[in-house]
């Protein structure tokens, strides 16, 4: 569109041209004296007006009745319309074009209907054959519910191999097991104690901030601990209890002993060199991993009996999620047993493997729990309402009737992965043996009262025994949710990246990963020749 001043500023000619056609719009100014602010107003109202005005245009033509394009033959076409002499055509072309959609929602596509791959397609078969607007709204039908359902598989599939790729041991991390496990074998200095004998007496004395890890995962473990000693103000008051299996003790107690976090403290012990924590002593860890339909839930068809018609992406996903498997790992369910892990422990901060420290944590061990046997974050309140809108009703299947009797769906659930345990308060309660208790009554009534995992019978078995602390000490859901504000990471105490995208799998979000990675030390020789995450 172009805008001509005559030379006198008597008159205003606007052009456009659209197809080959030249629309010229004349406008001769009064003689008498206008101002400039009323002129630049005139434009500004024809030159907005004049876009509309070709859409109308355009209209006129696609209804057949003329083949011209110009403001005559629009004056001519609209003119007896807008002084209410028209013949509403449009209206009724347009109210028959609904009717037939109407129709066709309701029918179903006939199966021997040949639909376009492509909508360029479309517009050439529209070219070569005369479509009844029936035959025409059929096909757009037929087109688009072949591209929902296309986009609904794809959909599925993608979670399909993030969850496959989520529950996989990433080679350089398998890697870095198998050398530090070697290592262990093959070097006294790898296999000294840990830690030092002087230090012993160390791991029981309650003035100290006792940290509990249990994890698999050696690179993991180095990042919660290194962060934990860069964060803290007195870090030689810091001691860790890592727990690993008895498959990766080895190589879990070379890295510790090669790589000190002096000043800090860190023992390493496998769930071997725990005499009492026996299949006989905890007969439900038996039942779990044995239980045959617990088996077809981890290594069955994720797909068999999944009516993926009906169900959304993101129940799905949090199914898939469910079946990590983790939920069947010993070190998994741990916790439940910190007071007899460590009889002579008071207080412990328990830390989940993908977490990281960003501030000192020491405060934890003076907040007043009122009697209270947990500290955590509560998760049913918050700014992110993707993660922070947890209630009960989103673990429980409040369809059975042992879930409606007893509890409440609009109950607030709470985070895992940074919790205060007082021990000596859990002592005194049946934390325990009522978690224990409902883990039996879901596997009797085939795994129908929640999906499987660590959490749903910690919410029942410490209800009444926790107490909230400020949201700030806990950030979740950095492994799941990609929209996390970076501003919000940076002030958070402890950041957990809960949910499938780790930040040392390459499905991590790249954005969230350089506050995990920067703990890595990617110059040590097992890290590099193993090429964790190049």
């Amino acid at each position: 569109m172009q805008l001509h001043f005559s030379p006198s500023m008597r008159s205003i000619t606007i052009s456009s041209s659209s197809n080959g056609f030249v629309d010229l719009m004349k406008i001769k100014v009064a003689a008498r004296h206008i101002s400039y602010r009323t002129l630049f107003h005139t434009i500004l109202i024809l030159a907005f007006l004049l876009p509309f005005v070709f859409i109308l245009t355009a209209v006129v033509t696609l209804e057949g009745v003329n083949k011209c394009s110009s403001f005559d033959c629009l004056g001519r076409r609209l003119g007896p319309k807008l002084l209410g002499r028209g013949d509403n055509s449009g209206q009724r072309l347009v109210k028959d074009f609904y009717k037939v959609l109407n129709q066709v929602s309701t029918e179903e596509i006939p199966d021997g209907l040949k639909l376009p791959e492509s909508f360029s397609q479309l517009v050439s078969e529209m070219r070569n054959k005369k479509y009844s607007t029936k035959e025409f709204a059929l096909i757009m039908k037929g087109m688009m519910e072949r591209s929902e359902r296309e986009i609904r598989e794809s959909k599925f599939a993608e979670l399909m191999n993030k969850h496959f790729a989520a529950s996989s041991i990433p080679k350089g991390i398998h890697c870095l097991s198998l050398r530090l496990t070697d290592e262990y074998s093959s070097n006294a200095h790898a296999r000294r104690q840990l830690p030092s004998p002087e230090l012993l007496p160390m791991l029981s004395n309650n003035s100290y901030y006792h940290f509990i890890v249990s994890t698999d995962n050696i690179l993991a473990a180095s990042v919660v601990v290194t962060s934990a000693v860069q964060s803290f103000l007195k870090p030689e008051k810091i001691v860790f209890h890592v727990i690993t299996d008895k498959k990766t003790y080895a190589g879990m107690h070379s890295w510790f002993a090669l790589n000190p976090v002096s000043p800090a403290i860190v023992e390493v012990k496998g769930v071997h060199q725990f005499d009492w924590l026996t299949r006989e002593n905890v007969p439900v860890l038996e039942a779990v991993e044995n239980h045959n339909s617990i088996r077809n839930y981890y290594h069955g068809n994720h797909i068999a009996g999944a009516n993926l018609s009906e169900i959304t992406p993101r129940i799905f996903a949090s199914k898939l999620q469910a079946r990590s498997p983790k939920y069947i790992s010993l070190l998994n369910h741990l916790r439940i047993y910190l007071p007899e892990l460590f009889p002579n422990l008071d207080k412990v901060v328990f830390l989940d493997d993908d977490i990281v420290v960003q501030r000192d944590l020491s405060p934890l061990w003076e907040i007043d729990l009122g009697g209270k046997v947990n500290g955590a974050v509560e998760t049913c309140k918050g700014d992110d309402e993707w993660v922070m809108s947890k209630r009960f009703r989103n673990y429980f299947n409040f369809s059975h009737p042992l879930i409606a009797k007893n509890l409440n769906p609009d109950e607030c659930a709470w985070a895992y992965g940074m919790n205060i345990f007082d021990l000596r308060a859990w002592r005194r309660t049946n934390i325990r043996s009522t978690y224990h208790a409902w883990l039996k009554e879901n596997l009797k009534s085939n795994l129908t009262m929640w999906k499987l995992g660590t959490l749903p019978p910690a919410l029942i078995a410490f209800k009444g025994h926790v107490q909230a602390i400020d949201p700030h000490w806990h950030m979740l859901g950095l492994g799941y949710q990609n929209n996390t504000k970076i501003e919000n990471v940076q002030k958070a105490a402890v950041i957990h990246y809960n949910g499938q995208s780790k930040p040392w799998l390459q499905i991590g979000f790249e954005h969230l990963r350089p506050f995990w990675s920067k703990y890595v030390s990617y110059s040590n020789e097992f890290i590099s020749n193993c090429h964790i995450l190049e």
